[in-house]
Parts: C-alpha cells; structure tokens; sequence
C-alpha cells in the first residue's frame, strides 16, 4: 500500500530567489560597502572614532540582513534602524559626550593631531646660520636649495643629504646671475619667487644633514631647530628655546610657572565643567537669569494669548446665526496657510522703524511708533504680538472642533439650573474643551519653549543685553542663546561643550514641564467626569 507523503507548504522566505534579484542585492550590498569604508576611513583619520564605531555596527548588520537568507525578513528593518541610528541615537549620545569635554574653538582636534602641529614649531638658536634662498624643483618632484651665506659663499642643500659648497661649472651647476643665484642645475628646474610662494611643500622640507635647513621666510633660510621636545612618558612638551616646561591641563599643554599656553588645544574630558561654569560662572550668570525668566514667561504669554484668541473666535463661530461666518472664518484662517518663515519676515518689514508700513501708519497718527528693535519691552511686546498671529489660528481650528463634541444638552440642564453664560463657560465649556485640547496646550508651550525660528528671524535675540560678557539679547531664549554659544562664537570662539551641556539642562527642563503639565491634564480629565 503506497502512502502518500503531505506535501510541505511553501513559504515566501524558502522560495528560490532569481538571478537577477541575487544579482542586485550582491551589487547592493558591495556598492554600501566600498562607501562606508570610504566612510569609515576618512572619519578614523579624522578621529572620529565614535562615528567609526557606530557605522561599524551599521555595516555588520547590514551585512547580516542582506548576506544571510535567515534574515530576509529583517531586511528592510534594518534599513530604517540604520537611519534612526545615525540621525537619532547617535547625534543624542554624541551631544552627551561632548557635554563632558572641552569640544570648541581651540579644541577641535585630538591629541595625536595636536602634538605633530605643537612640535613642527621651530626656532634660530644663536648659534645658527641665516641664509639667502633659491628653491629649484625636479621632475620627480625633489626639491634643493641654493643657499648664499653672509661671506656670499653658495652651498647647495638637498633632502638627506649634507650641504655641500658648490661652484659654477661643478656638479651640474650652470652660471650664476647677477644675485649670485645659479640660472640652471642639472636635473633641476629654478623656481620663480610666484611659484615658490604658493608651493605649500617647500617650507616644510628639511635640506641637508645635522644642521638641516629650513625656509623661514621668503628671504631668509636658516639652520633651525625643533622649538618643543615632547616626552611622551611624562607627557610633558619642553621649550629648547628657554628650557620652560608645559603640562597637559585641560586639552591645553600649560605652563605651571607664567600660565603660557601652547596652541593648538585638543579636545579632552573635563568632566561636569560646563555644567558648573554654566550655573556658577559670573559670565554666563549675568545674561543668564534675564534670558531663564523670559524663556518661562514667552511660551506662557504665547500659549494663553494663542488659546484665548482662537477659542474666543471659535465660541462667537460657534453661534449658529453668526452673520458671513464662513466667509470671515477663511479669512481668519489666512495667518495659518503661510509659511510661518515668511510671515514672520514680513512682519519683521512692517515694524522697520524707518520704512514699516506700522511704524508710518502709528507716526502718521501720533507721532510716534514704538522702537521695536530698540528697546526691550516693545522687543518683547513685538515677538509675543507675531507668534499671536502665527498661533491664533491653530487653536481657533481646534477649538472650534471640540465645541462641537459638546453636548447641547449641557447647556440646557445648566439654564433649567439658573446658570448664567460665564457660569456655562466656566462649568461647562473650559473643563470638557481642555480634556480634548489639554495636551496640544502643552505641545504648543514646549514647542515655543524652544521656538527658535521666530526669536532668530525677527530679531535674532536682541536688542543685546548691556554688560553681557558672551553675546546674549533681551530676547533670547535659552535655545537660541545655546546657538550663539554653539556657532556665532559670542566673542568667546564657539563652545560645542557648553552648549551641549545647556542642551541636556534645557531637555530636563522641559521633560521637567512635560511631567507637570500632564498632570494637569489628568486633572482636567478628573474634573469633566463630574461635569
């Protein structure tokens, strides 16, 4: 008796994959590996080694995805890990490490960077020599030097070898010109002082041996000497010049005796420094407080301002015998359908103290316009009046949306009860319209807790905070003072590591709010159930 066996269900990761499809995904997979090991190598040599580190993580897993059938289902997953990777978690865990270190101005370099740059610094000691120079080039890229000493003696210098007194006619020296220079050198080609000045090669090479010879101006050669000695196991740099010694303090090699530093700096860990220089320092105190309590009161102004307006014109809306309701409503709705960057330039161009269409309507009238740009409190006044207008429309929209999710009944249970409007408003309107529109209340704070856009673009912080050692305005908020600490320099050269530990203190400040906020939000949900 034959049995038949049952035939096992095929699966779309077990069905035979084409050539073409095999095809591509090899081709795939070896195109992203000669890039990011393209990638990778340049990042290692500019050390990167975080990045080298977290892209090698990348790549393995994409290797795996793509290599292994296994692993077919992942495959496309990995894709999108990769992304959040690189453009989320990295730049997160990147900006806490720099918090921690001395990245800015000054620091941007490692250490092993750093240290060839200190020691090709260079020095005449007093029993050196000073020449007069010629460079002549070969074809295979070899430099030499005619050098004339202070006797009018000429000597010719070549890499690693000793300079030796040459004359005309010897060693394929050609006749000399009227400076004493020779006009040709057998296997060489003179250069003009043009192309000398604009070969970078040249004023780095050493001629000749113990003394070497280097270029030290575009008339001058001499026989100098190494300025740094650096002794790597005490990791201490010593001047030959004066015999002072300098210690690494910082990611700055420093002088313990006159406080000298030596250029560059490297980046280093300085541990919880930028936090306590942000807290503590004089400097950044000074700007800082005035900046705290604006960077509160601006997103509290904006979103009550914001809400009041749009639910205010969302409630006379809300009256069915409204007269052209829906005309003037899309009208209203105009501030919300233009791009809030161009919105907040024009307005910025209505307020000119000398051309703004405000400004000449207001003088026109009174004869007189508020100096907007100028003084602190119509800055200020000038920035909560154009996030309303940017804002208004959002909550008039939502509002209006939520009224309508109120029952009619309410209200007249509430007018059988002798409630008056306000009483209506009040027990009725508020509680139910915040459960819906609590937590967009409280994206709008957090979002104008960190509304760079308009403080940047309308008045980039100012007008300047009088006495402030870094570069901080009346206007600015915390996140755009971060910027200016960051990448506008603030006189003080740009400081990655302050601004990235201003970064974290901002995070918790507003998480901080978040938690706060949201359990207003449990309350207001409390209190419609009794409504």
């Amino acid at each position: 008796m034959n049995v038949r066996t049952p035939a096992k269900k095929s699966t779309g990761i077990q069905s035979k994959e084409s050539t073409l499809s095999l095809i591509l995904r090899l081709l795939f997979v070896a195109i992203f590996d000669i890039g990011s090991a393209l990638f990778v190598y340049n990042a290692f040599q500019l050390g990167h080694l975080q990045l080298v580190a977290v892209f090698a993580v990348i790549i393995l897993a994409m290797n795996l995805a793509f290599l292994l059938p296994s692993a077919y289902p992942y495959r496309w997953l990995v894709i999108g890990f990769s992304f959040m990777v690189m453009f989320v978690i990295y730049p997160i865990v990147f900006t806490l490490y720099i918090a921690f270190t001395n990245y800015g101005d000054g620091h941007l370099i490692t250490k092993e960077q750093a240290l060839p740059q200190i020691l090709s610094a260079s020095f005449l000691p007093e029993s050196g020599k000073s020449y007069k120079w010629t460079a002549y080039k070969a074809e295979n890229g070899d430099y030499a030097l005619w050098l004339i000493d202070e006797q009018g003696v000429g000597r010719l210098a070549k890499v690693g070898e000793a300079i030796m007194e040459a004359q005309p006619g010897s060693n394929g020296i050609g006749e000399l010109d009227a400076k004493g220079f020779p006009k040709t050198i057998e296997g060489f080609k003179r250069l003009t002082a043009v192309q000398t000045a604009t070969d970078k090669t040249v004023t780095g090479i050493k001629f000749g041996l113990d003394p070497t010879i280097q270029i030290r101006s575009t008339s001058e050669a001499a026989e100098l000497q190494p300025l740094y000695v650096y002794d790597a196991g005490a990791n201490i740099i010593t001047d030959q010049q004066t015999g002072e010694k300098y210690f690494e303090v910082a990611g700055t090699f420093t002088s313990q005796t006159s406080g000298k530093e030596i250029k560059p700096g490297f980046r280093a860990t300085i541990g919880l420094t930028n936090f306590t220089n942000f807290l503590q320092s004089p400097a950044l105190r000074g700007p800082l407080t005035q900046i705290l309590v604006w960077n509160f009161v601006f997103p509290t102004i904006s979103v009550l301002s914001t809400f009041g307006l749009g639910l205010a014109i969302a409630l006379m809306f809300n009256d069915r015998d409204f007269p052209l309701k829906k005309l003037i409503r899309s009208l209203l709705l105009v501030p919300y359908t233009i791009p809030g960057l161009i919105t907040i330039i024009i307005w910025r161009g209505m307020m000119n103290p000398d051309l703004g269409v405000i400004n000449q309507t207001l003088k026109s009238i009174f004869g007189w316009a508020p100096p907007w740009f100028i003084e602190p409190i119509w800055a200020q006044t000038a920035i909560l009046l154009v996030n309303l207008w940017l804002g208004y429309p959002y909550f008039m929209l939502i509002c209006s949306g939520a009224l309508q999710s109120i029952s009619p009944d309410l209200y007249e249970a509430a007018i059988v009860d002798g409630a008056n409007g306000w009483q209506a408003f009040r027990a009725i309107t508020l509680p139910l319209l915040l459960v819906a529109v609590g937590p967009l209340l409280i994206a709008s704070y957090i979002y104008n807790f960190n509304n760079f856009n308009l403080i940047y673009l309308f008045i980039a912080g100012g007008p300047p905070i009088a006495g402030a050692t870094t570069q901080a305005g009346h206007t600015d908020i915390l996140i755009s003072y971060v910027y200016n600490l960051a990448f506008s320099g603030s006189g003080r050269g740009v400081q990655y590591g302050l601004a990235s530990a201003i970064t974290i203190i901002l995070f918790m400040i507003v998480g901080a709010i978040t938690l706060v906020q949201f359990r207003f939000t449990n309350m207001w949900e409390e209190v419609s159930k009794n409504v």
